[in-house]
């Protein structure tokens, strides 16, 4: 059972994961970054569960990394550690079901990168987020990488080398986030939308997602090529006949479970 974090499974498919160390702005320790890439896989296989959102308790979505590990560590030890800090991140792009973040408040250093590497992001307006590790003499380089995918190279570097906090609408022009909402509607707004995304054939949601993810990397005519293979396999599943049937029928779609 997860000590730092609360799972919760509704009846709509949309599961929620919350940071649950509002004491310390819901900061990583090393517990709670494996909970956390526990908790993840776990939806993913969870049937019940089509969208999966996170965020943090308190007034902070999570403030980075718990500077009481820092100190003691061999080189070796240090890089077990920030890779493991850093698993939730990872584990993300490597799932079937969309991820959500959920933020408000301070999303700061690992935080900020939990945010980017969520496939989408909705954030209440008193949000600001920063890559902010270089102002204790430290870094982000591993959240800049999903940073980077979103805001590219000139900004990603800007926010990694000065570490200021930027605001819910410039987060938002920079493709950081997809939507801000008032703080006390954050919690509907954001269910509201997970609700939504649900209610679409989860097969074609998982495909979409595992075809993106595989595509990013590729040249622009692989990636014409994988995502033809991956349409095509789609419209040979049952979803597909289900949706265009539903469709001439006008009447809403039953989608198989998965």
């Amino acid at each position: 059972m997860a000590k730092h974090l609360i799972i919760d499974t509704g009846d709509n498919f949309v599961g929620s994961i919350t940071l649950n160390r509002p004491d310390n702005l819901n900061t990583f320790n090393s517990p709670m970054a494996g909970e956390l890439a526990q908790a993840l896989l776990d939806m993913d296989a969870d049937p019940k569960v089509r969208v999966v959102i996170v965020k943090g308790a308190g007034k902070a979505f999570c403030a980075g990394i718990d500077v009481n590990e820092l100190e003691g560590k061999s080189t070796l030890q240090y890089r077990e550690w920030i890779e493991h800090m850093e698993r939730p991140l990872i584990t993300v792009a490597k799932m079937k079901k969309p991820v959500i973040a959920q933020v408000q408040g301070v999303a700061a250093a690992n935080g900020m990168g939990l945010v980017a590497a969520a496939d989408l992001a909705i954030a209440a307006e008193n949000t600001k987020m920063g890559l902010t590790a270089i102002n204790v003499g430290l870094n982000c380089v591993g959240p800049v990488i999903p940073v980077a995918r979103c805001v590219g190279r000139k900004k990603a570097l800007e926010l990694l080398l000065y570490g200021n906090l930027i605001k819910a609408d410039e987060a938002q022009a920079l493709g950081l986030i997809n939507r801000i909402a008032a703080r006390e509607n954050l919690d509907k707004e954001a269910m509201d939308w997970a609700v939504e995304l649900a209610r679409k054939s989860p097969v074609a949601l998982q495909i979409a997602k595992k075809a993106f993810y595989a595509s990013e990397d590729m040249d622009y005519f692989r990636q014409f090529d994988l995502m033809n293979e991956a349409f095509a396999r789609l419209c040979s599943s049952d979803d597909a006949k289900e949706g265009v049937k539903a469709f001439f029928e006008k009447r809403t779609a039953v989608w198989k479970e998965c």
